[in-house]
């Protein structure tokens, strides 16, 4: 499978171009210049890698949760150019990527949210395929799932943010930490595998129905609100 990834959910900007098993990334921290600079670096990746963007199969992005303007952008680039050149989009839960390099078949996966908030879920992977056990969700850092038995590794910069609320709360379930660069940030190397199977299987979407997963609905505290705090 020939597969462009990207994602833009966080401060990184990160980008993976997988060619029948070998894969080419560069992982930046854009902060907010993503806009311009994931298309000059998608167009330099295709050219070291000698390829054409209507040669490969297909278009994955980071969906969300995450940043909304990052995950707006992702989408976006992703839909533009998997129109240009008629690729079908699969749109991978960052959370999900999260887990997927956090190197544990036992993940619990939590990416800052900003407003006192982590977007939340868990998986476990058996038989090479990664299985919800809590569903993301968006919740205080004390109010999070519940989840049964050991073994759990934390993933996700909500850990470097929230860490002593997490770990308070789980306790002995979680028995590792990975809250730091990169492990900490979904990466498009890991959306590029998780899609692999969906582009092997017919199952990715026209560029027109590829859509960003936000799960909260507002961006922003209210005066009032922060004044409570």
């Amino acid at each position: 499978m020939r597969i462009l990834a990207l994602d833009t959910s966080t401060e990184y900007l990160s980008l993976a171009l997988m060619l029948d098993g070998k894969v080419l990334s560069e992982d930046i921290h854009a902060g907010q210049t993503h806009s311009q600079l994931i298309l000059p670096l998608i167009g330099e990746m295709l050219k070291e890698a000698g390829v054409q963007l209507r040669e490969l199969d297909g278009i994955a992005f980071g969906a969300g949760p995450g940043s909304f303007t990052g995950l707006r952008i992702g989408c976006g680039v992703a839909q533009g150019l998997a129109f240009g050149a008629n690729l079908p989009v699969a749109g991978i839960s960052t959370l999900l990527a999260l887990a997927h390099g956090g190197g544990s078949d036992k993940v619990i996966a939590c990416l800052d949210a900003r407003m006192g908030e982590v977007y939340h879920a868990a998986y476990v992977k058996s038989d090479d395929a990664w299985q919800e056990v809590s569903t993301p969700g968006l919740y205080k850092p004390g109010e999070v799932p519940s989840l049964a038995g050991e073994g759990w590794v934390g993933v996700g910069n909500g850990w470097a943010v929230y860490g002593e609320q997490l770990s308070t709360f789980y306790g002995s379930n979680v028995t590792q930490v990975f809250a730091q660069y990169p492990e900490a940030f979904p990466n498009a190397v890991s959306i590029a595998y998780l899609s692999e199977p969906i582009f092997k299987a017919g199952l990715g979407v026209p560029a027109a129905q590829a859509a960003p997963i936000y799960i909260r609905n507002k961006v922003a505290l209210t005066m009032r609100e922060r004044e409570s705090r």
